[in-house]
């Protein structure tokens, strides 16, 4: 059950980043680091939770970049809308006990 929990807060942490500066993948890390070790399913879905976040803000630094050009404030708006609901998906599918893949991640820890 507390492994469980851990895993939805991982997921959540994400969302931090709208009120914290990289809070969205400086929290994730964190609670990865600490709870790896002693619980294995903290450990799976922090990875991807890691890798979600770390892609999304390349995501959203090259949209940014693209608001210049004016094609990128619909992108960037998008991918923000995708980002809350693919937090929430991955949080009630852990909570649950089952494992969210994200779309549009970058594996960058495996």
């Amino acid at each position: 059950m507390q492994e469980r929990q851990w895993a939805l807060i991982c997921h959540l942490s994400g969302l931090s980043g709208y009120f914290i500066p990289f809070g969205n993948l400086i929290i994730p890390i964190v609670i990865w680091s600490m709870k790896k070790d002693e619980m294995p399913m903290v450990d799976v879905h922090g990875k991807e939770v890691i890798n979600f976040q770390i892609s999304f803000t390349i995501w959203a630094v090259i949209a940014t970049i693209f608001v210049f050009i004016l094609v990128g404030l619909p992108v960037l708006i998008t991918l923000i809308v995708l980002q809350v609901v693919f937090v929430i998906i991955a949080a009630l599918k852990a909570d649950r006990g089952e494992l969210y893949h994200y779309p549009m991640t970058i594996r960058f820890i495996k």
